[in-house]
């Protein structure tokens, strides 16, 4: 469990859609100190998702590595090493 790390994404740039490779991931909001409080978002069977928090639509491409989404400024690389 230890080696998995969910990926983590943010919308400082405030673009209206983020397309992201994973269906499971946490909205930060913004990059700290500025983001809102960490928000799991699960897809599930669906291909989109609006954060709770901050309103963000997240949209699911298989074709992005889990970590990676577009734009790709939106991912937030810090969770990588974390």
């Amino acid at each position: 469990m230890a080696d998995h790390v969910v990926p983590h994404f943010h919308n400082e740039a405030g673009v209206p859609v983020i397309d992201v490779g994973s269906k499971k991931f946490m909205c930060i909001g913004a990059r700290p100190p500025f983001d809102h409080p960490h928000v799991f978002c699960d897809m599930g069977d669906d291909t989109e998702i609006i954060c709770e928090y901050c309103s963000t639509l997240f949209r699911h491409d298989p074709k992005l590595d889990p970590h990676d989404a577009r734009p790709a400024e939106c991912a937030w690389t810090d969770a990588k090493a974390a």
